[in-house]
């Protein structure tokens, strides 16, 4: 019995940790020198190349606000690209060292598969798009229709869930990427396509007539994208949840990729001072250089300019702050102190 109960606590270990040791990311990103980020196989606005082969977008961006933290150079980064169904295992085997691609935190993600939800970092919810001339206003005007989705996403649930709920039915077509979903839309090999609006946005900014295509206004769940990590190393955890909320603090504070280099030499507020590292003491809780923040920050820029030069109202997916703005103007974006 007691072999038995052996056997089977070093396999459970074996399903969580994949082939990653505990604590070993931080070493092993240094030791490397490249961060292994996972991304989006390609949505505007989060993670996509461009025409020179240079990834874009949100989650790129913040792939290398890591990097800039951890190794100082915001370009020591390996993009691997992942489907919603390869996304996990590829963290769980340590393929990559970080998952950054639009993944809603769950509970039963967050207990069940061995891995660690760090952090919001967009606010979403689960919405639908079909063509305007089919003159749709809710969800019971999607009665009978074809829905394209993909398979291993909270989506697929939501959906289910809603058309149960309002007791119509509805036909799903399942491809991993969401760029086949949309050329099936376009094509009219599905009525509407099911996935979280932020992805609907960036999905129509792509079409040929972006205007024949209506995004409904209602929204069916709660989707808070953020970071994942593995779950047996806290260190690294920490690493990425702290690096986060430092973009979301710099945006409060006013800190810019344009200002940071004089309010460093020039401020002489304490939180300012800190977040920079002209005050040590947050590199070193963490095992990282004092000028972390400072790098991540005039690599990419604090959270709000993040925001809106990939996603916000003057690029093409046009999307308002609205929930993910700060939670001094509104909004749901708040990082715990950085003391």
């Amino acid at each position: 019995m007691f072999r038995r109960m052996l056997a089977a606590a070093a396999a459970a270990l074996l399903c969580w940790g994949g082939t990653a040791q505990a604590g070993a990311t931080l070493d092993g990103v240094r030791q490397r020198g490249i961060l292994a980020c996972g991304v989006n196989v390609g949505i505007a606005g989060f993670s996509l190349p461009d025409s020179q082969g240079v990834w874009r977008g949100m989650d790129a961006d913040l792939c290398r606000a890591v990097a800039a933290a951890v190794l100082g150079d915001a370009n020591k980064v390996r993009f691997v690209p992942l489907t919603a169904v390869q996304r996990f295992t590829a963290l769980q085997s340590g393929e990559i060292d970080v998952l950054i691609r639009q993944t809603t935190l769950t509970m039963t993600r967050d207990t069940n598969i061995g891995l660690r939800m760090v952090g919001v970092n967009l606010y979403d919810g689960h919405g639908f798009m079909v063509r305007r001339d089919a003159g749709v206003r809710d969800l019971r005007g999607m009665d009978g229709m074809t829905v394209c989705l993909s398979p291993g996403t909270t989506n697929e649930l939501v959906t289910t869930d809603a058309f149960r709920a309002a007791g119509i039915r509805f036909t799903p077509v399942l491809q991993e990427r969401m760029q086949d979903n949309a050329q099936a839309l376009q094509a009219g090999r599905c009525d509407a396509i099911g996935t979280d609006a932020t992805q609907l946005a960036a999905l129509r900014s792509q079409f040929a007539s972006p205007n024949d295509y209506v995004i409904l206004e209602q929204r069916f769940s709660k989707e808070p994208y953020g970071p994942v990590v593995r779950r047996d190393d806290q260190e690294w955890f920490d690493v990425v949840r702290w690096v986060l909320f430092g973009l979301i603090e710099a945006e409060e504070l006013g800190v810019t990729s344009q200002n940071a280099e004089q309010l460093r030499a020039t401020s002489q507020n304490p939180q300012i001072r800190r977040l920079l590292g002209t005050i040590p003491d947050l590199g070193q809780a963490i095992k990282l250089q004092p000028s972390w923040l400072y790098d991540a920050i005039r690599a990419v820029g604090n959270y709000g300019e993040l925001y809106e030069r990939t996603i916000g109202p003057n690029t093409p997916i046009g999307l308002p702050r609205g929930a993910n703005d700060l939670w001094t103007r509104g909004g749901l974006m708040y990082s715990w102190p950085l003391r």
